[in-house]
């Protein structure tokens, strides 16, 4: 084990692992699509498995249904128990991670190169027979019901929720992936069963593979791995318009501190002007202390410790969002400053020193995130999510630097609309109350 930890924190230099990337496109026998890259120096594979659809597929009434499944995939599968199942796993120094998101379910792996075959078929074992188990179900349903009532008392979770339900109404994205205590106490096995068979499909796969492992091998491994599964899943949910209109909600929740999550459609990750909305956003609210919001809300005024804004295009719509923390006695200043800045950035937009700020940060940061197998294959996978080709890690800082002023001033006009940002606040604020 310390030997697999060991290796596990060697990885390589983020210089010289951006640079030396060799993207390799394979298509197995059984038709199943991979990038891999070949990392011969550390005998160690890393695996990024994605299926899209996940928790959007969760059926009427079945809310949770999906998410339980994933928690409960290392519980029981062939002929082991759940405790036999974490021992076999131990003993060959692997690890595997099950993951449910709103539009992805994610799996992780990694294994010394010398255990592959069996680590290989553990995880097989995993996905493709699991027993779903009425001890397993109670023990895993009784831990998300846990969290489920630990959300019900967060005021960001709270905050998250309302914001959701609003925008997004009967969409997934409307309610929460974990479910309802109601609908996750009514789950059952065969619900399990059902959950499994629509979220882990071939049509909806994607995989990376990087390590001491060549291209000829992984489709053979893939194939091994995956092939059993289902070819294809049911239908994905539709798109969805973003169905807040500017204003203010109040959720009134006994707290010294009011919590506010803000925002307004947003921009396709496929959009031509992606990058200059990037840009933008990085000075408007992600750059952390050299943001605008940052120093207008908390330099300037001391009204929060912090507030972001992050885009968030997901697969059926696209957002722009932010959150702030602020007292009781000074959240509606802190949102009429922040509705203020919007306003600000988008009639006069970016001055050309920020704009050279925010390219010297972002393409500098980004070889920073190659700096080992694990990390390198997950951002392969996600690139195949979103239909980026292998050639977009080089070229991607290209895409950064071509953005001019005039562009991200365009998009700023265009993108940022202050009347339109609708703000969800849980707290006892001050001077504050609900526009509708």
């Amino acid at each position: 084990m310390r030997r697999f930890l060991t290796i596990l924190c060697l990885t390589f230099t983020a210089t010289a692992a951006f640079a030396e990337i060799d993207i390799k496109e394979v298509t197995s026998p059984g038709g199943i699509d991979a990038w891999v890259v070949e990392e011969p120096s550390i005998p160690f594979v890393s695996i990024e498995i994605r299926f899209r659809g996940s928790a959007s597929l969760d059926l009427p009434g079945k809310r949770g249904a999906t998410n339980l499944m994933t928690g409960l995939i290392e519980e029981g599968s062939g002929d082991m128990t759940a405790q036999e199942f974490q021992t076999a796993r131990e003993a060959l120094a692997a690890r595997f991670s099950f993951r449910a998101f709103d539009d992805t379910l994610s799996i992780s792996a990694r294994f010394l190169t010398e255990n592959q075959d069996d680590a290989l078929a553990l995880l097989r074992q995993a996905l493709t027979a699991p027993t779903f188990e009425q001890d397993a179900l109670d023990r895993v349903r009784a831990q998300v019901i846990s969290g489920i009532a630990s959300d019900e008392k967060d005021p960001n979770d709270i905050a998250n929720a309302a914001f959701d339900a609003a925008a997004f109404g009967d969409h997934p994205y409307g309610s929460s992936l974990n479910g309802t205590v109601d609908s996750v106490n009514a789950l059952t096995t065969e619900d399990m069963f059902v959950a499994h068979r629509n979220a882990l499909t071939r049509d909806r796969l994607f995989v990376s593979v990087v390590g001491d492992v060549t291209a000829a091998e992984v489709g053979p491994m893939l194939d091994d791995l995956l092939g059993a599964l289902p070819a294809t899943g049911p239908d994905l949910p539709p798109d969805v318009d973003f169905g807040l209109s500017g204003g203010v909600t109040v959720i009134d929740y006994d707290t010294p501190q009011s919590v506010a999550l803000f925002g307004q459609k947003g921009l396709k990750r496929d959009d031509e002007d992606f990058f200059a909305a990037y840009i933008l956003n990085q000075v408007l609210g992600a750059g952390g202390f050299e943001s605008r919001l940052m120093n207008e809300v908390r330099e300037k005024r001391g009204l929060t410790y912090g507030i972001r804004t992050f885009l968030v295009p997901k697969f059926h719509t696209e957002m722009l969002l932010g959150s702030v923390a602020s007292s009781n006695a000074t959240i509606a200043e802190a949102i009429e400053v922040t509705r203020a800045e919007w306003a600000r950035m988008a009639e006069n937009g970016l001055t050309a020193e920020e704009l050279a700020t925010a390219k010297t940060f972002l393409t500098g940061e980004y070889p920073l995130r190659f700096d080992g197998n694990s990390e390198i294959a997950e951002i392969m996978v996600g690139m195949q999510m979103i239909g980026l080709p292998p050639e977009y890690v080089v070229n991607r800082n290209d895409y950064v630097e071509a953005v001019t002023l005039d562009d991200v001033n365009r998009v700023a006009a265009a993108l940022l609309q202050p009347d339109d940002l609708h703000f969800v606040v849980v707290g006892k604020p001050e001077g504050l109350d609900s526009t509708q």
